[in-house]
């Protein structure tokens, strides 16, 4: 990593990288980026409870007069609030004859099926049973206990944050053919950074990682996100994996300290071949204590689309990793 000041707080935010590296000439990092180095962390995040609850969609996606639809490891799930602002999430199939309750409507906070008008209010009825769900202020989570299989709690595990009336939130959704463990093993490998992601990260090292652990495990960078030509925010940050389906990267050092980024991975129902799917539910909760950032957040409408489509471009390229390590995973051909 070149000899320039990643970690420290400036007047502006922006470095000028001295002696930049071409892509291929930086140092390689294939012998660090051990596969049982990376197995264990993964192996250990898996361990790790969830309480069963999954994420399903952003709370700025969740509209007043339509249900967040989403299908959970084969099972079809809706997501709504009340009148009062409560959310109201469960199964996404009517109890009289099967109508999809994603295309129905919401009215006063009773969700209505476009057949033949039943109306749920987010009660038991009919043998249509509610499931517990939680909005955190950023994402939307729904426990599924019977595909979860783990023993239930209250409430999901949300990651430390920024609080989102301080901060600029995005979120992002895409979808991959793979399974959660191959999303949460390319986010566990931050050694790829700056060889598949140079229009985005430069300069990268990892500075520590771990052996072994009962707590979230812990991979320590030092990088560069690139602004334009030899512009850069040097920042250090640490990735956790704090649940089975759930890693973060939180800035810990440079500009924007305490801002995340958290990926969540949500098995979906498989395609029509049998492949399994996965949506990529992804955060980012930016904050600064500049004078300047109250203008940023004022900002946010048009900043918005701007990070969904920088975090479109790195998934582009992360899918791609996570499906090829299912279809490896898939005919045995996976190294090791």
């Amino acid at each position: 990593m070149n000899p320039q000041p990643s970690a420290r707080r400036s007047r502006l935010p922006l470095s000028l990288r001295r002696d930049p590296v071409a892509w291929d000439r930086q140092r390689p990092t294939w012998r660090d980026a051990r596969p049982g180095l990376i197995a264990g962390a993964l192996k250990r995040a898996q361990a790790r409870p969830s309480g069963n609850w999954y994420v399903v969609g952003a709370t700025a996606g969740l509209g007043p007069d339509r249900p967040l639809a989403r299908t959970v490891a084969g099972r079809e799930v809706v997501v709504w609030r009340g009148a009062d602002g409560r959310l109201h999430a469960g199964p996404g199939i009517c109890p009289h004859l099967g109508a999809p309750l994603a295309d129905s409507p919401v009215r006063c906070g009773t969700l209505v099926c476009h057949w033949h008008g039943l109306s749920l209010d987010g009660s038991a009825f009919a043998g249509w049973e509610p499931l517990p769900a939680f909005d955190d202020g950023v994402l939307l989570w729904v426990r599924i206990d019977e595909t979860g299989g783990e023993t239930p709690s209250d409430a999901p595990v949300v990651p430390d944050r920024p609080a989102p009336a301080h901060g600029l939130t995005a979120v992002y959704e895409a979808i991959g053919v793979c399974e959660p463990e191959d999303v949460v093993a390319n986010r566990l490998d931050p050694w790829h950074g700056s060889w598949l992601h140079p229009y985005s990260f430069v300069d990268l090292a990892v500075v520590g990682s771990p052996e072994a652990g009962d707590g979230p495990d812990r991979l320590e960078v030092e990088v560069s996100f690139k602004v334009a030509g030899r512009l850069v925010v040097p920042v250090r940050a640490v990735f956790t994996a704090p649940g089975p389906r759930t890693v973060v990267m939180r800035i810990t050092e440079g500009e924007g300290s305490g801002s995340t980024v958290e990926t969540h991975a949500t098995p979906l129902a498989p395609d029509d071949r049998g492949r399994p799917r996965t949506a990529v539910i992804e955060a980012v909760v930016a904050a600064s204590d500049r004078p300047g950032f109250a203008f940023v957040r004022r900002a946010a409408p048009l900043l918005r689309p701007v990070m969904r489509a920088a975090a479109a471009r790195l998934w582009r390229d992360d899918l791609a990793y996570a499906e090829r390590r299912w279809h490896l995973r898939a005919t045995a051909r996976f190294p090791g």
